[in-house]
Order: C-alpha cells, then structure tokens, then sequence
C-alpha cells in the first residue's frame, strides 16, 4: 500500500466518507447517473461505444494533445499526480478503468479530460494549487466529466464522429480514429455544456470527500482562479470553455449548502509535491 493510501485509508477516514455521503447525497446522484448509462440509448451506450473503443479514442485525443503540449519533466511530480488521481478515482462509478493523469507544460491555467481515464493539469494550474485538497478537488472534477461521458457527447453533437459501430468496430485501427477525430487539444478545448461543468462540480466535491479530502478544495480553487483578471493570457482558454468560476462557486454553495461545515477533510497541504523548475524558467 502506498504511503498516500497508508494515510487516508483508516477506519475515522471511512466513517468521514459515509457520513459525507449521508449528508450530501451526491452519492445517490452518481448511482443514479450509473442506473442511465445502462439504459438504451444513455451514454454508456452512446453510438454502441465498448470500453476499449472509449479507451481508444481517449488515447488518441491524449496523445495529439501530449503532441502540443509535453508532460513536464519531473517523473516525481507525475507519479505523485498519478498517486492522488487514481485514489479519488476509486471512489467513483468507474474504480476499474485504467486511469492515467499528467501535468502538461504550458502556463496556461486549466485542466482537460478525454473519454477512457485521460486527465491532465496544467502547470500554470498546478502552480495555483495550496494544498493536495485542492489537487483532488481539480481531478475530481475531471474523473466527473469521463464517468458522465460528457467529451463523447459533446463529440457526438459536433459530428467529429460517426457514431455508427462500423466505423468503430474491432477492424478499426487508431490511425482511422485520428482521422475521426482530428486535433485533441481542438477536442478537449471545446465548450461543454454548462450543465455538465456544474454536475461536474457536484461530482468533484463527492468525490474528494470520499477520498478522504477538504470537500472544499475545489470551491478553493474556483475561488483563486476567479480573482485573475478577464485580459488574463493565462486563463484565457479557460473564461472561454467554463462558466466564470464566480458563477460555478455560486452553483455550487446552493448544491452545497452547510452540510459538509463538520466535516473535517485533510488539506494535506505537508503532502502537496512542489513543482521542479526546468532549467531556464524563471
């Protein structure tokens, strides 16, 4: 076990986890969201979409956007990220699938997902970050967007996939979804819905605060972002994809309410991995 899951995963932090979810029945939110993607037609089923077709097209969207934007070079930070992402993803719909999480190389302030387990930070976000709560909360809100699906809507509505099963049948390789696909950072910078970044949100607090986190480490960072300044190059993209996060705190106090003012979520802001600089960066 590692020392991460050593220190959250005890018998205080599972009663936490309960209690959260009795308080603030988001739980009951994402079974239900488990229950429609199993219908016909609700996005588990979306255009006939098999795991492994889903992992496909993540894997494509993950490496074209690795393609413009690098991992930072620090394999201690990435395994940290790795360490965090994976633990608030096992409290989710979706413990099974094959997570991977990355903090990408540009300063811009932002975090992206594609569909199969692929999430990625940002430095410039990372850099913004206090604590490992806040940290969780940003990947929490992640995992959200894959286990809703949302990306392969948003994919399907967009028409930059057919959706018939022959063009992703078994005989489909990856470079005939590239073509499908296109650009991954055109992809994962598209706007989604307002509705799923703010169900999003919901999910993300859920989940850290299964993880054993500060349920307020989302609505922290939401708070940081929210004080730059719209001509800000930095969040630019993000202003531009994402509800202002002054109205995503908003959606999310009235979701929130007091019911998680009790709880006592680590910050585990000791734990919080610093960045190594590159050689050359100011």
């Amino acid at each position: 076990m590692n020392t991460l899951t050593a220190k959250i995963f005890t018998v205080a932090g599972l009663a936490l986890f309960l209690h959260a979810a009795q308080a603030f029945d988001l739980g009951q939110e994402l079974r239900n969201a488990a229950k429609e993607l199993q219908k016909p037609g609700g996005s588990a089923n979306l255009g006939g979409y098999s795991e492994e077709e889903e992992v496909a097209i993540g894997r494509q969207i993950a490496g074209n956007l690795l393609g413009a934007a690098p991992l930072v070079q620090d394999n201690k930070l990435q395994k940290y990220v790795n360490n965090v992402g994976r633990w608030v993803a096992t409290q989710s719909e979706r413990p099974d699938l094959v997570w991977h999480f990355g903090v990408i190389e540009t300063n811009d302030i932002n975090a992206f997902a594609a569909p199969g387990g692929y999430i990625f930070v940002t430095r410039g976000l990372y850099n913004k970050l206090g604590n490992e709560a806040e940290l969780a909360g940003v990947l929490a809100h992640e995992i959200g967007h894959v286990i809703s699906k949302h990306h392969l809507k948003i994919l399907q509505q967009g028409k930059l996939l057919d959706l018939g099963s022959r063009l992703l049948g078994k005989q489909v390789g990856d470079d005939r979804i590239s073509g499908l696909i296109g650009s991954g950072a055109e992809i994962v910078s598209r706007s989604l819905d307002k509705g799923a970044e703010f169900e999003a949100d919901r999910i993300g607090v859920v989940l850290a605060a299964r993880a054993g986190y500060d349920a307020y480490g989302l609505p922290g960072v939401l708070q940081e972002i929210g004080h730059s300044a719209t001509d800000d190059s930095s969040v630019a993209l993000l202003f531009k994809t994402h509800p202002h996060p002054d109205e995503r705190l908003s959606k999310l106090g009235d979701a929130m309410e007091s019911h998680f003012d009790g709880l006592e979520g680590q910050t585990a802001a000791q734990r919080l991995y610093k960045i190594r600089q590159q050689p050359g960066r100011n």
